[in-house]
Parts: C-alpha cells; structure tokens; sequence
C-alpha cells in the first residue's frame, strides 16, 4: 500500500510512505512526476538505489515497516528525506571519505549505490542514527525576460 499526503507546492512538503517492497516504479513516477525531463533518468537511478537502500538494508524487506519519503522543491533544489524503520547504520563523519566505508568488508561491494548517490546528487546527508537520508539536486535558475529594450 502506498499513502501520498499532499504535493509539494512553495515551500510545503509532500509524503508518500509505503510498505517495504522492491516493487518501486510507481513510487519512482511519483516522486519525479515534477521533475524536469532532462534530469528524471539519472535522478531516478539515484533515488531508486536509495530506496533499494532503505527497504533491504534498512528495513531487511519487512513489509511490517514502512519507508516514508519527505519531497518538495526549495529555492531552485529538489529535496527527498528518505527514512526507514531499521536499526540504522554509524554513517561515516568525514564527507572525503569512501561513502562505503561504513559497510563490513564482506558487504563492501554492494556499496554500487551509496557511491552513485553521491555522484548524482548535490547535497548527501545521513542523520546520526543512520536511519534517514536527506538528497538534494541543484536545479539551474530559470532565466528572468528582460523587460528592457
């Protein structure tokens, strides 16, 4: 089941949540329904390596747990907060560091997607309970006509 709370419009956010599945492009379609054309494959990599993310490893696929996804557009930057019901991870303080140290060696290869998500996304950010992850793209500033002649 999926629940969606409102669209994002100004500064407001929207929410969709579901339960923990791999099943994702409509949640996929969903979040990037807004987004520019030009930038809805390589954000929908990203976002669905995030998801994949917090339904498997944070949420060991339990459909009992939900994955909750905060979205909107703030002053030219789309914003997602992903958060799961899992026990979380120690996410790694030093932003220069490999973003897959944190994993075990033996899980160290699945780490395809923390590093994606940082070459995708402007802003990657876990809380300190490694249990909510907040991406942001940088969108180009629409260019104001001039009304000068």
């Amino acid at each position: 089941m999926i629940t969606i709370s409102l669209r994002p419009v100004g500064r407001n956010w929207g929410t969709i949540s579901f339960a923990s599945t791999l099943y994702l492009c409509p949640i996929l379609d969903l979040l990037l329904a807004d987004v520019p054309t030009k930038l809805q494959a390589e954000l929908r990599l990203g976002l669905q390596e995030a998801l994949v993310n917090a339904a498997k490893h944070g949420n060991n696929l339990d459909p009992g747990k939900l994955v909750v996804v905060r979205f909107s557009l703030i002053d030219n930057q789309y914003w997602w907060i992903i958060s799961d019901q899992g026990s979380g991870f120690t996410p790694s303080p030093d932003s220069d560091s490999d973003p897959t140290d944190y994993l075990p060696p033996d899980e160290a290869e699945s780490g395809r997607g923390m590093s994606l998500l940082h070459l995708i996304f402007d802003q990657v950010e876990w809380n300190r309970k490694g249990t909510e992850l907040r991406l942001c793209k940088q969108i180009e500033a629409r260019r104001l006509l001039s009304l000068r002649r």
